[in-house]
């Protein structure tokens, strides 16, 4: 006899999430083991970190893809410092929101989904996209410049000479 647990979560019945089933379906597709938690969302486990989906349903739906990591003690505890990175973080990425809270860095990226979106190419690439936004804030925190989560130099802009006289 088996251990009752060790059976793993099945997907609820078709229908009653549309949309968390076709996540599930997804994550199963591509080889990861997605299991249901005790909140109903949807968990998994890429490159070793235990990321999440929310769906909620509607028309349309909406998908946050979401993780969780404890800042350590390795870390500058400079909390002015996290918050930066933070911000330097979300207002680079389009998708991606990025927060402190009680000592620990969330990372979110969010879509509204209807029936004919591909969901296969949010999950993948939304996935992606808080992952590399957990390692920007990293190099952030641990870096000694401002700006450091974005690796791009704002452009150059200055303002036209006057013309003398209004003449070109």
């Amino acid at each position: 006899m088996t251990d009752p647990t060790s059976i793993p979560n099945f997907p609820p019945p078709a229908g009653e999430s549309p949309l968390r089933g076709r996540v599930l379906d997804v994550l199963q597709d591509e080889g990861f083991r997605p299991d249901i938690d005790t909140d109903g969302d949807v968990s998994f486990k890429v490159e070793g970190q235990q990321l999440f989906v929310r769906c909620m349903e509607g028309e349309p739906a909406m998908m946050r893809i979401f993780g969780q990591w404890q800042i350590t003690e390795d870390l500058p505890q400079d909390v002015l410092k996290h918050l930066l990175a933070a911000n330097d973080v979300t207002l680079s990425l389009n998708i991606i929101k990025t927060g402190i809270a009680n000592g620990t860095l969330v990372v979110t990226g969010e879509h509204l989904v209807s029936q004919h979106d591909d969901v296969k190419q949010l999950v993948q690439s939304t996935t992606q996209m808080v992952l590399q936004a957990v390692q920007l804030w990293h190099r952030a925190v641990t870096s000694d410049g401002p700006h450091a989560a974005t690796s791009a130099e704002p452009p150059a802009i200055q303002q036209p000479a006057p013309e003398a006289n209004g003449e070109a």
